[in-house]
């Protein structure tokens, strides 16, 4: 079940979900809140790196530079380009929450996609979200750190997971204060078997 605005602040008050900061009340819709564009983007240095091997066992973010940007400056997102950025707000869900990272339509409006995949947020995450920027546009795009770039809907599971994000023992992300690239090629199954 798709949680409303109502039953939204009503986790945030029990502490079910847990935003730092406190969000404004224009950040709140029917059934979503909206995240804000962080600072810190990390971009594929193309350039100095023909293509990603996965079983090479190279950590992805060695491919990338992280790229902050100063304080009412804006991140150009070029046509066809695809990088890597953080949100301002910290999210915890409880062990019973899951959590949908939403596309703006405004933003989609104008070709900027904010995830390709990895829209789900499972329970028991603690962390800054990671966004999955693409422009499908031919015009660059300014984005702005502190706007309004992605929305999150919340859903009540029928009972608590047995292995919330934060204890999995396989978890990659958890806590994450950056965006941080890919780390596909440490699993198991990648492994090249000779």
């Amino acid at each position: 079940m798709v949680l409303s605005d109502v039953d939204i602040k009503r986790y945030i008050e029990l502490g079910k979900i847990k935003i730092t900061p406190p969000l404004p009340p224009e950040q709140f819709g029917s059934c979503s809140v909206d995240f804000r564009l962080g600072r810190a983007f990390s971009v594929f240095e193309h350039s100095r790196h023909p293509y990603i091997d996965l079983r090479e066992r190279v950590p992805i973010q060695d491919l990338m530079t992280v790229v902050e940007v100063p304080e009412g400056e804006p991140f150009i997102l070029q046509p066809r380009e695809f990088v890597l950025a953080i949100t301002e707000e910290c999210l915890e869900l409880d062990d019973d929450v899951l959590g949908r990272l939403e596309g703006r339509s405004s933003l989609g409006r104008i070709g900027i996609i904010v995830h390709g995949t990895a829209g789900l947020f499972d329970p028991g995450w603690r962390g800054k979200a990671t966004l999955e920027l693409s422009n499908l546009g031919r015009m660059p795009v300014a984005l702005y750190p502190g706007m309004r770039i992605c929305s999150f809907t919340f859903e009540q599971l029928s009972s608590p997971s047995s292995m919330p994000y934060y204890r999995k023992p396989t978890n990659k992300y958890a806590g994450q204060t950056q965006p941080l690239a890919s780390r596909l090629a440490a699993e198991v199954d990648l492994i090249r078997k000779d």
